[in-house]
């Protein structure tokens, strides 16, 4: 997501290096190249003429000293107003002390239940929460199914009445709840293909009945301008509390992320970024404006490592990157972790510059990870820790050991020397940004 608006907005900055002095003549173009970007990433109009003529203003007010350079103020200054327009602060996901009540609703395919499924595994290892999963689509067939299912392969327990009415099935899920000592409870609810007033009044009934803290719109990020539509229409009856975007890890534009907050007022709470139950990322607009910028997201990065690696292992692997002296015993446990993580090539995007470098059209097959793991694995300890002793007698070994070809074992070797260097500029601070 993101991808080609970033682009455009990379190259259009670029284009103000070396620039003496920032004028209404050497930024002309650049808001020009910004503004189309903007505008067929399907961000809203009047989001896009304000989003320009603020940058434009800010950056003729700009005081160029000798510090800064004036493509590297105007970056800042890019970026400072897109963390603005998604949001500028981050709005956490409500959770209390005692029971906490969210209700999730949004159009039919939306991703609503997919989405239940993941909060509930979000609040257990956030908050360490005891959540209820409870299904209240009674229209949609195998909506309940669906539930129980994701229920099942979390270990979280789903509350099902079958087809009575959803106010009903709530209250009896409270009754449910405090029997069973659970904390927090997720109403799964039904969509319909656009809004009418048989889902709205539904929706509200729920709401009248029990006090809910969370009342989350689940939205297709690539639903475009009419998502402003849907979420307006569906906070007018509910006073929604926040937004969750799913399927930015498809090939939408994004632009409704841009417009969302600017436009609603609504914060976004999460996005979805893949259909696995860990696929849910708090959105944070200064890292989302960083994503965009291809200024990476290392933070992002450290959280989806958190848990996976202890951070003695984490700094270790830091002091090794940093002296150079990441070897091939580092590199097969390292894989064996990013395993773990999803797909690599998701990691790889959060890299800075990852779009320069060419990561973000990457696709990593995990069969090459398996031939990657046998050929390491089929090395000595010694030859893993010197990988300079590795000549040719020595290849043939492991590459028949492995089930490869002695060209594997030399692109690999050279492809891991590559991307020693790159990891000590990385973790030094050598690493230039993309501009």
């Amino acid at each position: 997501m993101f991808e080609y608006m970033g682009d455009r907005i990379s190259k259009a900055i670029k284009n103000i290096r070396g620039m003496g002095a920032i004028s209404e003549e050497n930024i002309s173009d650049a808001m020009r190249e910004i503004r189309l970007a903007l505008l067929e990433a399907d961000v809203n109009y009047q989001v896009v003429k304000e989003f320009v003529a603020n940058v434009k203003e800010k950056a003729l007010g700009l005081d160029v000293g000798k510090s800064l350079k004036p493509d590297e103020l105007f970056i800042k200054l890019v970026k400072d107003e897109l963390v603005d327009l998604l949001g500028g602060e981050y709005e956490p996901l409500k959770v209390n002390k005692g029971t906490t009540i969210l209700m999730l609703c949004g159009l039919q395919g939306s991703g609503k239940t997919t989405t239940a499924g993941k909060l509930a595994n979000y609040v257990r290892k956030k908050y360490n929460k005891k959540p209820l999963l409870v299904a209240c689509d009674i229209y949609r067939p195998a909506a309940i199914e669906q539930l129980v299912e994701i229920g099942k392969s979390l270990n979280v327990p789903v509350f099902t009445k079958g087809k009575i009415s959803p106010v009903e099935i709530v209250r009896e899920a409270l009754e449910y709840t405090k029997e069973n000592h659970l904390d927090y409870i997720i109403i799964d609810t039904a969509g319909r293909l656009q809004i009418d007033e048989n889902l709205m009044a539904e929706l509200k009934s729920i709401a009248s009945t029990v006090k809910i803290d969370e009342t989350i719109l689940v939205i297709d990020a690539m639903m475009g301008q009419d998502a402003i539509n849907v979420i307006t229409g569906f906070n007018e009856k509910l006073k929604l509390t926040g937004t969750i975007l799913t399927k930015l890890d498809g090939n939408t534009k994004g632009g409704v992320a841009l417009s969302v907050r600017h436009l609603t007022n609504i914060p976004i709470k999460f996005v979805g970024d893949s259909e696995k139950m860990d696929g849910l990322r708090e959105f944070y607009p200064d890292r989302m404006a960083e994503r965009i910028l291809d200024m990476g997201d290392i933070l992002g990065m450290l959280e989806k490592v958190e848990g996976i690696m202890s951070e003695d292992d984490a700094k270790d692997q830091m002091t090794k990157m940093r002296k150079g002296k990441y070897n091939l015993e580092d590199f097969l446990t390292s894989i064996k972790q990013i395993k773990k993580l999803g797909p690599l090539e998701n990691i790889l995007k959060m890299l800075p510059g990852a779009r320069k470098m060419g990561l973000n059209n990457i696709n990593i097959d995990p069969k090459q990870i398996a031939r990657v793991e046998a050929i390491i694995s089929s090395m000595t300890q010694k030859e893993r820790h010197n990988p300079e002793i590795l000549k040719a007698s020595r290849k043939q070994r492991i590459a028949k050991g492995s089930g490869v070809s002695v060209e594997e074992v030399n692109r690999l070797l050279k492809q891991f020397e590559a991307m020693k260097d790159m990891m000590k500029k990385l973790s030094s601070g050598n690493m230039k940004l993309p501009f």
